[in-house]
C-alpha cells in the first residue's frame, strides 16, 4: 500500500465526498519535474433521495501558487446516480510540476427534483514523502 500524503472528507447536502490522494513513485520523474499523484474518491448519499453526478470543478494548485481549474462532465466517463445509503467509488490521477500541491473543488449534483446543488469537495494535499515537515 502507497503512503497517504493528503486526505479530506465533506458533507453537502446529505453528500459525503472522501478523498485519499498517494504519491506515484513510479510514474515521478523529480530530476524532471514530474511528480505524480493518485487520488481515491468516495461519494456517499447519505440523504433520503436519489442523485446523480452531472460535473466536476477541480482547483488544482502547486506549490509556486500557479492555479489551474478543470471542468468537466461526469467523473471517469461515468454521471453515478446513487440511491438513498449508496456509494461511488473511483480513483484517478494528478501531475504535478511540483513536490507538494492542493486539490478542491466541487460536484455538480442534481436530486429526483430536478434541484441542482454543488456538492464541496474539500482541500486535500499532494505531496511527496519527506517533502514537507
Amino acid at each position: 500500500m502507497r503512503e497517504p500524503s493528503g486526505q479530506s472528507e465533506m458533507v453537502t447536502e446529505n453528500i459525503r465526498i472522501t478523498v485519499q490522494s498517494f504519491y506515484i513513485p513510479e510514474q515521478s520523474q523529480p530530476t524532471d519535474d514530474v511528480y505524480f499523484f493518485a487520488y481515491r474518491v468516495e461519494i456517499s448519499n447519505e440523504g433520503a433521495h436519489q442523485v446523480q453526478l452531472l460535473s466536476r470543478h477541480w482547483i488544482i494548485n502547486d506549490g509556486h501558487g500557479k492555479s489551474q481549474e478543470v471542468r468537466g462532465p461526469g467523473v471517469i466517463g461515468e454521471q453515478p446516480v446513487l440511491d438513498p445509503g449508496e456509494s461511488f467509488v473511483y480513483s484517478s490521477f494528478c501531475p504535478l510540476t511540483t513536490p507538494v500541491g492542493s486539490m478542491e473543488g466541487t460536484y455538480q449534483m442534481v436530486d429526483e427534483e430536478q434541484r441542482e446543488f454543488d456538492a464541496e469537495i474539500g482541500q486535500f494535499l499532494l505531496a511527496m514523502p519527506a517533502s514537507i515537515q
